[in-house]
């Protein structure tokens, strides 16, 4: 990850709404928007959800070693996708990291006493920008 180009790294600090994909018990894909922020030099994704939510149910349902996950986004021409194995944060100083890197990319996020954050250790990286 430390290798990206400043374009991709640039590219994923612009305000875009993205999209997670995570994969059903019934192998079908399950597609929602979200806002995603990238650490590249540590080479990380994070999603700030609700706990119940049904991504969070599909990655705690893959067990120990995480779900494999996608997030995406997209602007005109311009795209990228992180594929990576998934877990769930849910103790205090992953979610208010989580909280912050958020408000810094989109806007303070409302309160949520059951969020959680979906961590996605980057394995690929695949675009065009």
């Amino acid at each position: 990850m430390k290798d990206l180009g400043e374009e991709l790294r640039a590219f994923w600090r612009e305000r875009h709404l993205c999209t997670m994909t995570t994969v059903r018990a019934d192998g079908t894909p399950h597609v929602i928007p979200v806002g995603v922020t990238l650490d590249a030099d540590a080479g990380i994704a994070r999603v700030i959800t609700s706990g119940g939510s049904h991504k969070v149910r599909h990655v705690l349902a893959a067990g120990d070693e995480g779900a494999a996950v996608a997030v995406c986004q997209v602007d005109g021409r311009r795209w990228s996708t992180l594929e990576g194995r998934a877990v769930i944060r849910t103790d205090p100083e992953s979610v208010s990291d989580a909280e912050r890197r958020y408000a810094e990319r989109y806007r303070v996020p409302r309160e949520n006493p059951a969020r959680v954050v979906v961590e996605i250790r980057i394995t690929r990286v695949l675009g065009n920008v």
